[in-house]
């Protein structure tokens, strides 16, 4: 590279102006050339596109070929034979021992020396081509000249595409202008010197020897009143903060700051401020802390000297400047944001300008109404001394400040003093226009929402019991101003929206009322509302904000009762009644109201009605809102305002608003929770629900998104279910999650089984998606989809999922023969259909139909069955296990489904199988079945029984005979109802899985399983433990009875949710993300005595726990199955595989005896609140 050709030369000379022209915007935005040329030194650290430039691959190429063989070589000297550094074990010891011997070596030194005098050559070169272009700009240079020509020498220029010069001073001529900015010298000298240094580098200005005088003689040009002066010298400091380094503008700062006086500085200091965070964290500590440091150092000290006569006229200070320019502290709340200079800002109010946090904090204490008559500017102090306050409180070292000594004031201010003294009176000033109270609430609402701040701050027994005061207060007769009682209910709300603040509502007496008697916070808040509803406030009655004051109270009520806790408190007081019957007189006087005729003008009646509809809605969402527990759902059910929620709440859910301002999650988890019941899921299929549902998976699933453009073709899915479709089956799944919804939709609804399909058909219910996508028996179905297998295999894990009820499969065998279409299927998918010894082809769906049919078929615990996987294997056998289209299962199917079965087990296995089969001539099939079904599910049931040799001759007989006789024991106990659900007719909709496994416990002794079962029916335990006993009985009211909502739901499994949220939080919280509920798992659970999910002595032992030990411990064995399933709950989570999991997957390595200590723990401490509510079966609504 030494000796370079022509050709070479003009290479470099064009890689290296282009190299200047990708970064000139860069080097001309530099105030001198010692900061252009720090920017070419740390090019590779600030342009991405470093590598990428032609000269940097140049030299990089230029430096391996000079250098390569060198490192080469060092590598392997400083490499052992057997792979250790002789230097060290570390990869990057290696590195730096290479890098230094290469630096070392005479090669290096040799590159060096070359690389400098060829690229000398170049830049020389490159110069005298710039001369021409230096040229053609002298005109424009002698103009810019005339007027400082004394001042500065001659500029060196760039190529073209730099368009700027930079101007040279020395320190002689900087002295002339220090000089001549004297303020004794004329103004025109000074205006001239000015010009002159606005045109001068500020890093040279900064750096030479006279700066202190400049200095002094700049700012004192600042308090000139001539804006020639003052602008020019801005403009400098201007210049400064935007083109110089941090040392640079620090120094403007500081000088700014000392020396400020009007309103422009202070908004340059202000725009720095703001901007400064950006960079500083890339500087020295020392630069922020003096930038913060004289910023405070310029607020105390002008405050400190400002106190002036109340009734003369005082002097702005710069606070009250700066309060002005920046209202709401923006500076200080970027300042606070970061926890670099956070500490800072904390450590230098505490140990050295406290005086200013005590000013602020004095402005605050002190501020009265008259404030705000016409007196601006100390409103605008107050608002930034606020959102200062406001924003110190919200961090720990910020409320350590507290208490502080302020001037007028015997005591220290305490955090609670300035919570309930000042912020909580100020609410109270309301009239006028510069009201403090909204900002005082945005300081709150902050608070509310850090649960460390409002711990401290809020969560006070003291301050409870001052924001409740006024309602106290109206309760006994006196009289308080609506409008502060609206703002006082949002922050309760926002209380009561949070864990710590609902346990201080409902479990601390902090409240005082009459006869020096306390009481709990809840309970004054559900009495109060109670009196606004029944308008027996008279103070509050005529005010035109009567029903936007009732409506925040009842949100604080809301908070409290959509939680299980909060609802057992409030409960008593029939909050659900009060509102239901204000909706219902709502709703009639809105109809009352005449419609506006169109073209007429509008009057009083429309606003009237406008108003009107607005409350109605807020009645119907806070009924609503019931229905986010079990017993709240119970209650909204009894009201008879299920339909209209429901729809209310469909119509928000379509718009996917916000359940309130306080909720983190969406209707989801809500309509989940109304799924799980019969009167629930009725309210959703009218209300459109469903139907929109299934329109959304079809279209989803079948048509894809219309709007989308389609740039390239969609991948071919290889899941199972797309996880384009994932939310519309994890949605279907919690609709049809519950046996009895599923009975809801489907029972009585036969399948099309057209002859012929459209592709433009869309299913519209749930009948209709299983004829199309799980019922797939005829060509016609098939040729209506577009993609059949994806489509089939979706329908077959949902039916997979459904059949885990065990009730829910019983209702689609009955009336659909589904397995009867599935083992056809796998019968046609075989190589050769027409012979009967083709083999079964092995894909997707019959791989999915085999896993599905054994899983319908058999029945055990973890330990007691397995089932085929879903998946195929690797190597030869890619899926070993038997594939079959008929019944019986094959023998090699059955041995490895019982190969774990022993002597404990009894009929236990065959159960199921059995019942799917015998059933159908029992209580509540006969009428679905006809009689050539039924004697071939004799034939198969003995069979079945003969192989496993579990059954005596009469077991089946007696069986059946004990099933007529609970059924005749049971009617006689049932209500005559007249309820329109398809579950409260012809006796208990599914099938007694408690009798059954009193049967299995009893040896199949018919007698024996009879006299336990009558004697079981007398004990309360039998109310839960056993579904079909307490089904529409005369034991409970009538109400209840025909609601169609099981005691097991409104109470086992309320109390499961309540119990979860305080031992097993991330539980409750796992379930909250997933849009499921607790709720739903336990009554899949219990209904069906826990079959297909515990082994049988498991099995076993939960009966006779409850039966034994209390029915309670129904609720507390549930809650120790989610906490032995929490590692797996949370795992599925994330996955969003939550619900599935849990229905599909039985419940691995549980044990009744491992988890008694821990249920005994959970009735020391809950059986006092569950059991007594237990006890109450019979008035529930009570």
């Amino acid at each position: 590279m030494s000796h370079l050709s022509a050709e070479d030369e003009v290479e470099l000379q064009s890689l290296l102006k282009q190299l200047l022209r990708s970064v000139s915007d860069r080097i001309s935005g530099a105030p001198s050339t010692e900061c252009a040329e720090e920017i070419l030194l740390h090019l590779e650290e600030t342009d991405k596109n470093f590598h990428n430039y032609e000269f940097v691959k140049y030299l990089r190429q230029y430096v391996e070929s000079s250098l390569g063989t060198v490192m080469d070589e060092e590598t392997k000297d400083l490499t052992r034979g057997d792979g250790q550094h002789a230097i060290g074990s570390g990869h990057d010891t290696l590195i730096h021992a290479v890098t230094r011997r290469t630096r070392d070596s005479a090669e290096y030194e040799h590159m060096m020396q070359t690389l400098k005098n060829t690229m000398i050559m170049v830049v020389e070169s490159l110069i005298n081509k710039f001369e021409e272009d230096q040229m053609r700009k002298e005109e424009m240079q002698k103009q810019h000249s005339q007027s400082n020509s004394q001042y500065i020498d001659n500029c060196s220029d760039s190529d073209s595409s730099f368009n700027q010069s930079y101007a040279f001073i020395r320190q002689e001529q900087l002295q002339v202008l220090a000089e001549k900015l004297d303020p004794s010298r004329p103004k025109e000298v000074r205006w001239e010197a000015l010009q002159a240094l606005c045109c001068a580098p500020p890093s040279d200005v900064l750096s030479c020897e006279s700066w202190s005088s400049l200095r002094r003689n700049l700012c004192a040009a600042l308090t000139e009143p001539d804006p020639d002066l003052s602008d020019n010298v801005l403009q400098f400091f201007a210049k400064s903060f935007s083109s110089s380094p941090m040392n640079v503008t620090r120094e403007i700062y500081t000088s700014l700051v000392f020396f400020l006086s009007v309103l422009p500085q202070i908004r340059l200091m202000n725009d720095f401020q703001k901007e400064v965070t950006t960079f500083w964290i890339r500087h020295p500590e020392k630069y922020m802390e003096e930038v913060i440091e004289s910023t405070f150092s310029l607020l105390s000290f002008h405050q400190e000297h400002g106190s002036a006569s109340p009734r003369t006229e005082k002097a702005l200070e710069p606070i009250h400047l700066l309060a002005l320019l920046d209202i709401k502290a923006t500076w200080f709340k970027k300042w606070m944001h970061g926890y670099y200079s956070r500490t800072v800002v904390l450590r230098l109010l505490e140990r050295k300008y406290k005086a200013l946090f005590t000013f602020s904090v004095c402005v605050f204490v002190s501020v009265q109404r008259s404030v705000y008559s016409g007196r601006e500017l100390e409103y605008a102090f107050f608002v930034h001394s606020l959102c200062v306050l406001g924003k110190l409180l919200i961090y720990t070292n910020g409320r350590k400040l507290f208490p502080i000594k302020v001037k007028k004031r015997k005591d220290p201010v305490s955090l609670t003093d300035l919570v309930l003294e000042k912020g909580y009176n100020l609410l109270f000033v309301c009239s006028d226009s510069l009201s403090p109270s909204s900002l005082v609430m945005e300081v709150l609402w902050m608070l509310c929402e850090r649960t460390e701040c409002a711990a401290e701050c809020l969560y006070q027994t003291a301050v409870i019991e001052t924001l409740l005061a006024p309602v106290i207060a109206l309760l006994d007769g006196q009289k308080s101003p609506a409008a502060t009682l609206t703002l006082i209910a949002d922050i309760l709300a926002r209380i009561a929206n949070t864990d710590r603040g609902l346990n201080l509502f409902l479990y601390e007496k902090n409240l005082l009322v009459a006869h020096s008697e306390r009481t709990f916070a809840a309970l004054a808040i559900v009495q109060f509302t109670l009196k606004l509803l029944d308008k027996e406030l008279s103070s509050l009655i005529e005010s035109d904000t009567s029903h936007t004051l009732c409506g925040a109270f009842i949100f604080v009520c809301r908070q409290i009762y959509n939680t299980c806790e909060g609802l057992q408190v409030l409960r008593p007081y029939g909050l659900h009644k009060a509102v239901a019957a204000a909706w219902k007189k709502s709703s009639s006087l809105s109809e009352r109201i005449p419609t506006p005729v169109p073209g007429a003008t509008a009057g009083a009646s429309t606003q009237e009605l406008q108003n009107m509809l607005i409350w109605e809605e807020t009645l119907l969402d806070s009924l609503l809102n019931f229905a986010a527990t079990p017993k709240g759902l119970l209650l909204l059910q009894q009201t008879g305002a299920i339909n209209e929620c429901v729809s209310y709440m469909f119509s928000r859910f379509t718009k996917k608003l916000q359940v309130s301002r306080c909720e983190k999650f969406g209707y989801g988890v809500m309509v989940t929770q109304v799924a799980a019941t019969a009167p629930g899921v009725v309210a959703l299929h009218s209300s459109g629900f469903v139907r929109a549902l299934v329109i959304e998976l079809w279209s989803t699933l079948e048509c894809g998104s219309e709007d989308v453009r389609v740039v390239r073709p969609k991948p071919t899915p290889m899941d199972p279910i797309d996880r384009s479709c994932l939310k519309s089956f994890l949605s279907l799944v919690n609709l049809l999650f519950s046996s009895q919804s599923v009975w809801e939709l489907l029972g009585r609804q036969p399948l099309a089984n057209k002859s012929e399909y459209t592709l433009r058909e869309m299913p519209t219910s749930i009948p209709d998606l299983i004829d199309r996508l799980i019922a797939v028996n005829s060509d016609a179905k098939i040729n209506s989809v577009f993609h059949y297998e994806q489509s089939h295999t979706f329908g077959l894990r949902l039916l997979s999922v459904l059949c885990c009820s065990l009730d829910s499969f019983l209702l689609l065998e009955s009336q659909y023969n589904i397995c009867s279409m599935l083992l056809q299927s796998q019968r046609e998918n075989v190589t050769e259909p027409d012979t009967s010894e083709g083999e079964f082809i092995i894909d997707s769906l019959s791989v999915e139909r085999n896993h599905v049919l054994v899983r319908v078929s058999v029945v055990g615990g973890p330990s007691e069955r397995r089932l085929p996987p879903r998946a195929l294997q690797e190597g030869e056998d890619p899926y070993p296990w038997p594939m079959f289209s008929s019944y019986p299962l094959p023998h090699y199917t059955l041995m490895r489904l019982l190969l774990l079965l022993v002597h404990h087990c009894d009929f236990f296995t065959c159960s199921f199988f059995l019942l799917a089969q015998t059933l159908r001539s029992v209580h509540f099939w006969h009428h679905l079945q006809t009689q050539r079904a039924t004697r071939a599910g004799w034939r198969s049931v003995g069979r079945y029984g003969s192989y496993l040799k579990l059954l005596k001759d009469d077991a089946l007989h007696n069986l059946t005979l004990l099933m007529k006789h609970i059924k005749i024991f049971l009617s006689s106990q049932r209500v005559k109802t007249s309820s329109e659900l398809i579950t409260q007719q012809d006796g208990y909709p599914g099938h007694d899985w408690l009798a059954s496994t009193v049967f299995l416990i009893m040896a199949g002794d018919m007698d024996r399983s009879l006299r336990l079962l009558l004697n079981l029916s007398s004990l309360l335990t039998s109310a839960f433990i056993w579904p079909a006993r307490i089904h529409a009985s005369v034991h409970v009211p009538v109400g209840v009875a025909e609601s169609g909502i099981p005691p097991v739901y409104w109470c086992t499994a309320h109390y499961v949710e309540m119990l979860l949220k305080a031992e097993v939080p991330l539980v409750h919280s796992a379930f909250r993300m997933s849009g499921f509920t607790p709720s739903q798992m336990c009554l899949h659970w219990l209904t069906q005595c826990f079959w297909n999910y515990l082994d049988w002595t498991e099995v076993c032992h939960y009966i006779s726990t409850c039966v034994l030990m209390g029915p309670d411990y129904q609720v507390y064995t549930c809650v120790a199955i989610f906490k032995h399933l929490q590692p797996d709950i949370l795992q599925r989570t994330q996955s969003q595989e939550l619900q599935v999991f849990l229905k599909e997957e039985p419940i691995q390595g549980f044990k009744v005896s491992d988890y008694l200590e821990f249920m005994e723990g959970l009735e020391r401490s809950y059986r006092d609140t569950v059991l007594t509510d237990m006890k109450t079966i019979g008035n529930p609504a009570e």
